[in-house]
């Protein structure tokens, strides 16, 4: 059992650990992250100039090269020799699982060996618990067999490997439609028949909400004015024919449609629907991607002004706090939040496991096997 001291807080290691969510996440759930391993120079600065601050000045070893240029024993020795660590999280680079990669794009991709790479962190690491995040293209057909490893690797080390499960983070109180897959592994036996796994969601659509349950948060909030001098308070600039086309897009959720503008490859198709399209502001947002500040990639223009949305906007949709600040430049600070994990969700999910295994007194033995896994399920293609 975790002793509930405060200087004896569950202890994480945060792979893939981008801008921090997933880390301010579960400091948010009380626990400590000791280590996070994050290979964007932009990332790391904004991880190293928020989460040390909001960790109460607790250390936490940043090391800023790829996952795939460690040794996971190595780490282990060298920076947890006298610790545990209690839970690893991380959501390996999705690029190769996109739903915007077409045709059999992504099948055998190189960034695909980071899945398996977190996984000898696991082995090595030996954490009581795992959670991987990832987006819902990871279950596509075409991609089993990476999966298949993934579990197989994990009935090798032990581990009782709940099935896959998509969660929306809408239902968790996020103001944003985002689905992402998240995977759960847990060492000990005990464990995997204490946790219930996915947890309840806790918020839910008008007309279907349920005991305990509240409305899916709308993001009006989100476009309330920033505090004073936040340097991320800046959107991309448009030309005079993008302006002039969101001038004449309808107010709260217009499209590229509504605004008249054509461009030659529209004599073949008609596009993208929502590209260049206003958010409604009295529903959650759409899907925060890494060019969530640029229109032409979906539906991010401000719901009335002429613009896209601003870095704060998107990542407040993101549920970061207003002094979180990225930095990097526009470009890169909005692909560090369209990366992250919200950290609304993220909290909630991890303190779901903190209450259900650390925070209660349930003994545990050593290490042992446990071979146990759960039937995958996978999408078509």
């Amino acid at each position: 059992m975790v002793n509930k001291d405060s200087q004896n807080l569950p202890v994480v290691v945060d792979l893939f650990a981008g801008a921090g969510g997933f880390s301010l996440a579960a400091i948010q759930a009380g626990c400590s992250v000791a280590i996070a391993i994050e290979n964007d120079p932009h990332a790391v600065t904004t991880y190293k100039a928020n989460l040390r601050k909001y960790a109460g000045g607790k250390f936490t070893k940043i090391l800023e090269k790829s996952i795939l240029d460690y040794v996971p024993d190595e780490v282990c020795s060298e920076y947890l020799p006298n610790l545990r660590c209690d839970l690893l999280l991380g959501g390996p680079p999705c690029q190769g699982f996109s739903t915007h990669r077409i045709l059999n794009a992504g099948v055998n991709d190189p960034r695909n060996e980071l899945v398996l790479a977190y996984f000898g962190f696991v082995k090595a690491l030996r954490p009581r618990v795992f959670l991987m995040e990832n987006v819902p293209g990871i279950l596509w057909e075409r991609h089993r067999e990476f999966l298949d490893e993934f579990y197989a690797q994990g009935a090798e080390a032990g581990y009782h490997i709940f099935k896959p499960v998509v969660l929306d983070a809408r239902d968790f109180g996020v103001p944003q439609r985002r689905k992402r897959v998240f995977i759960l592994g847990v060492r000990d036996s005990k464990d995997a028949q204490v946790i219930m796994w996915p947890p309840q969601a806790t918020h839910a659509a008008p007309g279907k909400t349920l005991p305990g349950r509240t409305l899916w948060k709308s993001c009006i909030d989100v476009f309330e004015p920033s505090l004073e001098g936040d340097e991320n308070d800046i959107h991309m600039n448009h030309g005079p024919e993008l302006v002039n086309a969101f001038r004449n897009t309808p107010l709260n959720g217009g499209s590229r449609k509504d605004s008249g503008r054509i461009l030659p490859c529209h004599a073949t198709h008609n596009g993208h629907k929502d590209v260049y399209g206003r958010i409604n502001p009295t529903e959650p947002a759409p899907t925060m991607t890494t060019a969530c500040i640029n229109p032409s990639k979906g539906r991010f223009v401000h719901p009335t002004e002429h613009h896209g949305i601003t870095l704060r906007q998107a990542a407040r949709i993101q549920t970061f706090p207003d002094d979180f600040v990225f930095y990097g430049g526009i470009m890169a600070a909005g692909r560090q939040i369209g990366n992250a994990v919200p950290v609304t969700l993220g909290r909630y999910l991890i303190q779901h496991i903190k209450k259900s295994l650390f925070d209660k007194a349930v003994d545990i033995p050593e290490p042992h096997a446990i071979v146990k896994t759960e039937k995958l399920e996978c999408e078509p293609a």
